[in-house]
């Protein structure tokens, strides 16, 4: 059989192609903001990840261009061998602090930290125990570190403490979850994550790459806005949403960070993050310590957008976590969704879709995101876009 016939067989990506509603690799032809040019037409754009503004901050923008200057456009090389900066050093130091941890190590990139860290710290004999919404990095990452894992429903504590039953006393044990997790944008019910753990001899770590910037004390993430800063065990974030470049972390006691330098595959064989990366995510988290209000009117801007969609009886997924900055609209069906996103980008706002599998089947949503720099005035002329779009389809 021919390897390659696999790609040659029919796709959704086929059929969406022929009804010309295929929703990726759109051009962006501006700086990512609240409004961008992409495809020569202005769109309000509700799909980023930017959630503090700060790709177009110009002291973040200055520090990555004096970096270039300073330092060229790459390391070429390893972190573990010839790639290392001085600045490098001093992110991972000013990181720790601000999060309040022992140490940090840094990743080219998040998802490639999720699986350089699981894949070090978990082995042959261990176990790991996951939510099911959890992103697809920390399930790639359990698929590199050989151990076993098994999947909980989410936020479903029950069926936490019933897995965590099956785990074997000798083994060791990791609980992975998402803090914020990126499509429906609810809180991971850490206290009682937390609590399990320590009753079954387990650690914790929380994929905090939709938290950082955006809940907790100054923006401190998941762990912070429980008080659970001293529970979790491991954290992991990356620098590509609120802090506006481009690479990824994790943080937790030194002992660990420095077996993960010394274990981990990704990390050893990857390049180190570029100068103008590293120095660009250094100014956004000074930015982010300088003003802890970011998060507080962010959070004010995911309130406001709720309560517009509900003037306009739009139904959005149930969460507990109502100040977050994602807002997930149901649509249902891949199709009428892909539909409604394709008009609504021809209106001039760009959302994202959620199918299955980052969606339950007949449960898939348009999934809108936030920045702090966002206008109420934007913000209600992407929702009357919105209920327009979506009444004409009868979701209401």
């Amino acid at each position: 059989m021919d390897l390659f016939a696999k790609c040659y067989e029919p796709s959704l990506a086929d059929e969406v192609r022929e009804k010309n509603i295929y929703p990726y690799f759109h051009a962006l032809e501006s700086r990512q903001d609240t409004e961008v040019i992409m495809e020569g037409k202005r769109r309000i754009m509700l799909g980023s990840n930017n959630y503090l503004g700060l790709t177009t901050n110009p002291d973040v923008i200055a520090a990555g261009v004096k970096a270039f200057q300073e330092f060229g456009s790459g390391c070429s090389g390893s972190r573990f061998l010839n790639g290392t900066l001085a600045m490098h050093l001093e992110l991972e130091a000013e990181l720790a602090r601000f999060l309040r941890k022992d140490a940090v190590v840094t990743f080219s990139t998040g998802f490639q930290s999720n699986l350089g860290i699981i894949s070090a710290v978990v082995g042959r004999t261990d176990y790991i125990v996951m939510d099911r919404e959890n992103h697809a990095s920390l399930y790639d990452g359990c698929r590199l570190s050989y151990g076993k894992m098994l999947r909980y429903k989410h936020n479903d504590m029950a069926d936490l403490e019933k897995k965590l039953r099956e785990v074997p006393e000798t083994a060791g044990c990791l609980i992975v979850t998402d803090g914020v997790f990126s499509m429906a944008g609810d809180i991971a019910n850490l206290p009682e994550i937390c609590r399990l753990a320590r009753e079954y001899g387990a650690r914790v770590m929380v994929d905090d790459a939709h938290g950082l910037g955006v809940i907790g004390e100054g923006g401190r993430g998941t762990a912070s806005y429980f008080g659970l800063e001293d529970q979790v065990d491991i954290y992991m974030g990356t620098f590509s949403k609120s802090l506006a470049s481009l690479g990824g972390y994790m943080a937790g006691p030194a002992r660990v960070v420095d077996y993960v330098r010394h274990s981990s595959r990704p990390f050893i064989f990857s390049a180190s993050i570029t100068p103008a990366s590293c120095a660009s995510a250094l100014a956004a988290l000074r930015i982010l310590e300088a003003h802890p209000e970011l998060p507080e009117t962010l959070q004010a801007r995911a309130l406001y957008m709720r309560a517009r969609l509900n003037e306009r009886h739009i139904r959005m997924r149930e969460s507990n976590g109502e100040r977050i900055p994602i807002v997930p609209i149901y649509t249902y069906d891949p199709i009428p969704t892909l539909t409604i996103a394709k008009e609504l980008y021809d209106r001039g706002v760009y959302v994202n879709s959620s199918l299955p599998p980052a969606a339950a089947p007949h449960e898939c949503l348009l999934r809108t995101s936030l920045m702090v720099t966002h206008t109420e005035a934007q913000i209600d002329e992407a929702v009357e876009i919105l209920a327009d779009v979506l009444h004409e389809h009868g979701i209401a």
